[in-house]
């Protein structure tokens, strides 16, 4: 008589419990977003040249883009031709090596480009490229 008594366990309701999966969703997330590769951007639209030989250069580097208005842009601000050597400097000296990419507009001056070229070597930049867009050829 006692030994087999009627159990309520058929009434009690029977789940899934979420914390874990909703645990390894978020720790997934963190991996996601720990391990993504951010590039850094100049701030403004460039309509960049064309050129048959260009090719892929380092992701970490120092973009410099200058509008078809000649205004002289390194993270979004106007920095000017005179900007540009401490600007360059003072990253160079943070990470040595790390090239400088200039982003001209095809039509901005041929002048200003020459002169943030400048610059940017004086300021200690070893490789200081100009780009354009991948040609098909």
């Amino acid at each position: 008589m006692g030994r087999f008594s009627e159990s309520t366990s058929d009434d009690a309701d029977v789940g899934i419990d979420m914390s874990p999966l909703i645990d390894c969703v978020f720790i997934l997330l963190i991996f996601f977003i720990v391990t993504t590769v951010f590039v850094e951007e100049t701030g403004v639209e460039v309509d960049k040249p064309q050129a048959a030989s260009s090719s892929q250069l380092e992701k970490n580097s120092i973009l410099i883009a200058i509008t078809e208005a000649g205004d002289v842009v390194y993270g979004g601000r106007s920095i000017g031709i005179e900007g540009v050597r401490q600007t360059v400097s003072r990253l160079v000296q943070q990470e040595r090596g790390i090239p400088v990419i200039i982003q001209a507009d095809k039509a901005s001056k041929s002048g200003i480009l020459i002169r943030v070229i400048d610059e940017a070597k004086l300021a200690g930049a070893d490789k200081v490229y100009s780009s354009t867009m991948l040609g098909k050829g």
